[in-house]
């Protein structure tokens, strides 16, 4: 008796490990399946800048910290991750990977998101976008994404009204740079995805670089206004160069009376995303909530 006893309580707290361990780690790619992956720009069509000459799409090296790092970006794309298990159209978020416009962190800030979108019911759709030193091109990148994904909402089972970006660093600049110049298109009509809106329908804002101008106020290129989409944003004090940004564009959504949450807290440092042991790490579980709030799940 005492045997079984002791063997059922050791299966219990193996079981209980296993658990807390599982639920430890981040999303990771091998949870979900891309649904396909598609270029943004018809051959010869793609507009403005492209890459430097003989550059050929790349992983770099290796730093050591299980981070796939892209960069050469030659053929812009999405890579479709539908949400598994309904039939219903669901919401979609364009997610931005970050690097300093230098690079994409390809899997951390991007497929490993897609995850996550994923478990809560949200179709994820990675943009690999023009780097490096391309800004022009990124934008122009993600205009045609967000028109791309509205155009193929019906075969794609999106609800074409539930469309958002969310984006990390850099990739947080470029999502709220389309967030505040959805009216502004930057190259001229390719096809039919061009008649598209090229307003979000709402915004995440993960730790957004370069939103302030050097301690001058909000960057220029921010033009907040009552039609800005409503926003999350996720930034902790201790990120020392960008956090200012993120002060300066939530009190911009207060002042247009924008639908915004700040979650703002003092530990987590830059470049998170899902593999924080600090107190940062509720992020994922108060976007779900703000997104309920919102009606967008």
């Amino acid at each position: 008796m005492r045997t079984k006893s002791l063997t059922a309580l050791l299966g219990a707290v193996l079981s209980i490990s296993t658990i807390l361990a599982v639920r430890a780690q981040p999303p990771a790619p091998t949870q979900t399946a891309a649904s396909l992956t598609m270029p943004l720009w018809p051959t010869g069509k793609m507009p403005g800048k492209g890459p430097k000459e003989g550059a050929v799409e790349h992983a770099m090296a290796s730093r050591g910290d299980n981070v796939t790092r892209l960069t050469d970006i030659t053929e812009p794309s999405l890579t479709v991750f539908k949400a598994p298990g309904t039939t219903k159209p669901t919401p979609a978020v364009i997610i931005s990977p970050g690097g300093a416009y230098g690079l994409l962190c390809f899997d951390k800030e991007g497929t490993e998101i897609a995850a996550w979108l994923n478990s809560i019911g949200i179709t994820g759709i990675v943009l690999k976008y023009r780097v490096p030193n391309n800004m022009q091109g990124a934008f122009q990148d993600i205009q045609r994404a967000i028109r791309l994904v509205r155009q193929n909402a019906g075969d794609w089972k999106i609800d074409p009204n539930r469309v958002g970006v969310i984006g990390f660093s850099a990739g947080g600049h470029l999502s709220a740079r389309l967030s505040t110049n959805y009216d502004q298109s930057t190259y001229a009509p390719i096809d039919a995805a061009d008649n598209q809106l090229l307003r979000p329908d709402f915004t995440i804002l993960m730790y957004p670089a370069y939103l302030s101008q050097g301690g001058a106020g909000l960057s220029k290129e921010m033009r907040v206004n009552a039609k800005t989409p409503p926003t999350f944003i996720a930034h902790t004090e201790d990120d020392k160069s960008f956090i200012s940004g993120s002060k300066l564009y939530h009190a911009a959504l207060d002042a247009a009376q924008v639908p915004n949450e700040f979650l703002y807290l003092a530990t987590g440092g830059h470049g998170f995303a899902l593999r924080s042991k600090s107190e940062i790490n509720i992020w994922p579980q108060k976007c779900k909530d703000w997104l309920i709030k919102q009606k967008i799940l």
